[in-house]
């Protein structure tokens, strides 16, 4: 089976190429360049390209035949059209990367399933995945364009640190600062090692019994915003100071990071995988996030060039912070 993907040095798609490769299929990797943090695995052709540049993506693809096509990194319903037109009638099936929070926001009811109604009137990154989808549905239902969707939702590897600001939370987790929670920290979320994904996402490869079929791709371990930071404070061996701020609050500072607490993180978001573990039979989740968190402070803590500080990300977490006291001065977290 020969497949392309669109990216594949990604945090969700470097672990999808490295278990492709050993799994014996012969794959190509599109992308501009390689990535630092995660190189192309050694077994994989790289082909030169850049997919928002038509003449350089075909240039890369000449005399190039696909049986799987899979885009990591289409984000708007012109990304897809692009792909459609360029894969029409010369590939077997074509995977969009969608995202779990297109799925109703606040969900109506928990767990998650596939059929969840396609929501989200917090955040334009989720609208714009919701379009993509609407677009691959009624290319699938006119034409027969053979698509797959898959939905992850927050999937992490040991360069990622899954709180508010990344690294510069942990920062201040080192130096006994107080740290940025969503709302009261009992909501429950699902946090994915790129490693259990890819076991889900493989066998989707060519798989007939996929196409025009969706997909998410998760943990069945269902986690408290406070638990995830009281696991990685474990992992670094401090105490964490945490301060529970309204998500309004934090949007009201900053649209572009509260849109993405109002529209995803802030609610809880629990799923059932029963529908690819049906098409993965051997698909479970290994990676518990408390060995996660140890892989993603061993990363870091090994270089101190990938302990990058956010000046934008700290500013607004004091900013967010000396707001919220004055709001609750005698409130002690």
């Amino acid at each position: 089976m020969k497949v392309l993907f669109i990216g594949g040095t990604g945090v969700i798609s470097s672990a999808c190429s490295e278990l492709a490769v050993q799994q014996a299929i012969d794959l190509h990797l599109l992308n501009r360049g390689q990535s630092a943090a995660r190189p192309a695995p050694i077994g994989a052709t790289v082909l030169h390209g850049d997919i928002r540049n038509l003449a350089s993506v075909e240039a890369a693809l000449h005399g190039h035949n696909f049986d799987v096509v899979v885009d990591w990194i289409a984000f708007t319903p012109q990304h897809v059209q692009t792909d459609i037109d360029l894969l029409r009638g010369r590939v077997g099936q074509y995977i969009f990367i969608s995202s779990a929070s297109a799925y109703q926001t606040p969900p109506a009811s928990l767990p998650v399933t596939e059929s969840t109604l396609l929501d989200n009137p917090f955040w334009e990154y989720s609208r714009q995945k919701i379009a993509c989808e609407e677009l691959l549905v009624r290319a699938y239902r006119d034409e027969k364009f053979p698509m797959t969707i898959v939905r992850p939702s927050h999937t992490y590897d040991a360069t990622k640190v899954p709180l508010f600001g990344g690294y510069t939370s942990v920062q201040r987790m080192k130096e006994g600062r107080p740290v940025l929670v969503y709302g009261d920290g009992t909501s429950l979320w699902t946090l994915t090692h790129t490693r259990d994904f890819a076991k889900g996402f493989v066998p989707l490869l060519g798989n007939a019994r996929a196409l025009g079929e969706a997909f998410h791709i998760t943990s069945d371990e269902w986690l408290s915003w406070n638990q995830v930071y009281q696991t990685m404070a474990a992992a670094l061996g401090v105490e964490v100071k945490m301060v529970h701020v309204p998500s309004e609050l934090v949007n009201a500072y900053d649209p572009l990071h509260g849109e993405g607490l109002l529209g995803d993180k802030s609610h809880s978001m629990i799923f059932d995988n029963s529908k690819i573990k049906r098409l993965a039979p051997g698909f479970a989740c290994t990676t518990p996030f408390s060995w996660g968190a140890r892989e993603i402070v061993a990363w870091h803590e090994a270089d101190t060039a990938r302990q990058v500080i956010d000046p934008y990300v700290e500013a607004l977490i004091e900013r967010v912070l000396a707001a919220y006291e004055r709001c609750w001065p005698d409130r002690n977290e």
